[in-house]
């Protein structure tokens, strides 16, 4: 039978030990459910010295701010914070954090903007040159997703807080 597995010096019998189908979609290091991820993000985002780690497997972004796993694969494969190129949006927190890897926004140049405006144009901008075609979300977010929610979430709870600092008291 392919789809169970026998546990040595158990006595189970491979007929009643039946595979986990959810371990590879959950990280192994704090189980939380992943998202799926192309290797060619991986690639993009990996050091050097360790892309010769990156295999077939079918990897998954492990989104919990309070794990260091960024990426892992079915098989086991593991890629942490401290493996990747750049600061990683779900792992990060303050002004460095990255909130759109296509042009290069933080959270700390929304914080300013606020600061300055008392609002941001940032997802305005971003949508922009999206329809202009000149995102590339997909393989430059290290979680393989379009940047606007996070960027719009981050938006509204730092306006949200910037409302609340300077209502008089």
């Amino acid at each position: 039978m392919s789809d169970c597995w026998r546990i040595e010096g158990s006595g189970e019998s491979c007929a009643t030990v039946l595979r986990d189908t959810n371990a590879a979609i959950r990280c192994l290091n704090c189980g939380a459910e992943g998202q799926p991820v192309e290797r060619q993000t991986i690639f993009h985002h990996v050091k050097h010295e360790h892309l010769t780690r990156v295999n077939s497997e079918a990897y998954r972004f492990c989104p919990n701010p309070n794990c260091a796993v960024v990426y892992f694969g079915d098989r086991g494969t593991r890629f942490n914070v401290d493996d990747l190129r750049e600061p990683v949006s779900a792992k990060t927190t303050a002004d460095r954090r990255p909130i759109c890897y296509c042009f290069g926004f933080t959270e700390g140049d929304v914080r300013e903007e606020i600061a300055r405006n008392g609002t941001s144009m940032i997802p305005k901008q971003i949508s922009q040159l999206i329809k202009a075609g000149m995102c590339a979300c997909e393989v430059r977010n290290p979680a393989g997703v379009c940047c606007l929610g996070e960027v719009n979430r981050t938006v509204n709870r730092l306006e949200a807080e910037h409302g609340a600092f300077s209502k008089p008291r």
